[in-house]
Formats: structure tokens, sequence, C-alpha cells
């Protein structure tokens, strides 16, 4: 498993860490907090390549056939 180019290893490492520095109902916070951001980030993903393939399409609608 290669994530971000860091093995399970030393994300397992990362997460004992946290677990150790912050506690284990604010590491709960904070992976659901940060499993909000990638959910809007991948629905701003995903709504900036619905509105360019729109407007390509509308781009080609408009161009003179060749």
């Amino acid at each position: 498993m290669d994530f971000w180019g860091i093995g399970f290893g030393e994300i397992l490492v990362i997460l004992v860490i946290a677990l150790i520095v912050l506690g284990p109902a604010r590491v709960a916070e904070f992976g659901k907090m940060l499993g909000k951001m990638v959910r809007s980030l991948k629905q701003a993903t995903s709504d900036l390549t619905s509105q360019i393939t729109k407007e390509m399409e509308e781009q080609e609608k408009k161009r003179p056939p060749q």
C-alpha cells in the first residue's frame, strides 16, 4: 500500500504518535474532520471537471464544422 509515497509502516507510526500526543478522542475528531475535507475536495474536483466538460461541449457546438 502506497499513499502519497508513504508506506503502511510509516502511516502506522504516524497514527501511533498522533494517538499518544492527541489522545483517542482528539484523533477521532481529527479523522472525522479529515474525512469531511477529503469529501469536499472530491466534490469540488468533480464539480470543476463537469463544468470544464460542459464548457468544452458548448465551444464544440459554437465552432463551425470543418
